[in-house]
């Protein structure tokens, strides 16, 4: 049994073999206990670390740490205990894997790889579970053998072996492991399917377990072939931005309209999945409203974790965090130095600076500024002329000398610069390129 188990797992792992470092998340249990243990005995792999998180979710927890660290010092593996607090909220189940991923997150450095032991009856689970919830397939494709985490690498490599393989290893070589009381409890949706569900499909199909884990393989496939269709699909939509200084993702509207529906759908999702949690079927009737709109509109799908917004023939991606900033009127004692504007960016002159009193402030409506050639112009209408989406109006910074409005940030050139031939220049956050 060992040395079958020790050929998979030199085979899984073959492409990490150079890696920094190898962390295990050790919960103490089956999977990790078996997990910890064959690579112990690995000749040649990266120095070998491992991580146990403490949820403290029951009394019972507290003896775990002390457990591990036996394990560990058995090994010569050397072992740190993370605390986390698990966020109050509708599943428990969810909570508790999500502050588990936050200290993974924390721990694994530049190209480290964090080794978690799911097997393949876990795998069959989880399909099981994500069609119960109706998921696309993206989710039923179920567990990757390998994604990115943080700076680093997280490797499933247990996944094409099964729990009962797990348990013949570990009686053979008398492993002693944690029984979490919890994963008894009937209440929760994942335990309801190990001990209820499944118990009841593989009495009537033994191989239920493995064919289940099999589809998930297939579907895997499927998704990934979906993704190249999605690259294919987005190449057409991802033309250079009008504002090559603003830090949001955009893509062009109408190569995306020649697309059937399912091929928008897919490229989006495809677009959107490193930007927030992807939107159910019924909340797709916002992508067709957002795509349909009348030109001069500029509708907003609110997602997760941001909003999609439209602006022309243009769709931009902003993240909830973006939009947090201050907008209070900031003075500028010091123009010959970069004004910090919280939460966005900095201002600074190129050029002699104006003569001050300078002070920033942020758009109220009605605005008027004398334009060099054009007259005292509208603000509203300059910017409607520039383009700028409506979702960064509001973040950007007019430079006032008293009541009078002096300068705006200069967008592609729409107005010329000011006869004595300064010019404001605008850095928005995590912005490598300003505005000028």
């Amino acid at each position: 049994m060992k040395r079958l188990l020790t050929a998979k797992l030199l085979q899984t792992l073959a492409p990490w073999r150079n890696a920094p470092v190898w962390h295990v998340a050790f919960s103490g249990g089956l999977d990790s206990t078996v997990l910890l243990h064959l690579l112990a005995s690995l000749p040649n792999i990266p120095p070998l670390r491992a991580v146990h998180v403490h949820h403290g979710l029951q009394a019972a927890a507290d003896a775990w740490p002390s457990h591990c660290q036996v394990i560990c010092d058995s090994l010569g593996v050397p072992l740190q205990v993370l605390r986390v607090q698990v966020q109050p909220g509708a599943s428990l189940e969810r909570a508790a894997r999500d502050a588990r991923y936050q200290a993974f997150s924390a721990v694994v450095g530049e190209g480290e790889v964090i080794l978690t032991g799911q097997h393949r009856d876990d795998q069959a689970e989880t399909l099981l579970f994500r069609l119960l919830r109706g998921a696309g397939v993206r989710g039923l494709a179920a567990m990757p053998v390998h994604r990115p985490l943080a700076a680093g690498l997280l490797v499933r490599p247990l996944l094409g072996t099964s729990r009962v393989e797990l348990e013949a290893y570990a009686g053979e070589h008398q492993l002693q492991w944690i029984e979490d009381p919890s994963n008894a409890d009937p209440r929760f949706s994942r335990n309801y399917l190990r001990h209820r569900v499944l118990p009841a499909l593989t009495e009537r199909w033994p191989q239920a377990l493995s064919s289940l884990a099999r589809s998930a393989e297939h579907l895997s496939e499927a998704q990934g072939l979906l993704d190249e269709l999605a690259l294919l699909d987005l190449q057409a939509a991802d033309q250079p931005s009008p504002f090559p200084w603003l830090p949001l993702p955009s893509l062009a509207l109408a190569p995306l309209r020649e697309l059937s529906d399912a091929r928008q759908r897919n490229a989006l999702r495809h677009w959107l999945n490193p930007l927030t949690r992807l939107p159910d079927s019924d909340h797709w009737a916002s992508w067709y409203s957002l795509r349909d709109a009348k030109g001069d509109a500029q509708p907003v799908w609110r997602l997760a974790d941001g909003d999609l917004h439209r602006c022309g023939e243009r769709i931009w991606w902003v993240p909830s965090t973006w939009s947090e900033f201050s907008d209070a009127t900031l003075s500028w004692p010091d123009p010959q130095n970069p004004l910090e504007l919280p939460g966005n960016g900095r201002l600074r002159f190129i050029g002699n600076a104006p003569e001050g009193p300078l002070v920033i402030r942020y758009r109220q409506g009605g605005e008027i500024i004398d334009v060099p050639g054009r007259g005292r112009r509208d603000l509203k209408r300059l910017l409607n002329e520039s383009g700028l989406p409506g979702c960064v109006r509001g973040r950007l910074p007019l430079l006032y000398q008293g009541e009078q409005l002096l300068a705006v940030p200069s967008l592609s050139g729409l107005w010329p610069m000011p006869a004595d031939g300064w010019q404001l220049h605008w850095m928005p956050q995590t912005c490598d390129q300003g505005l000028s």
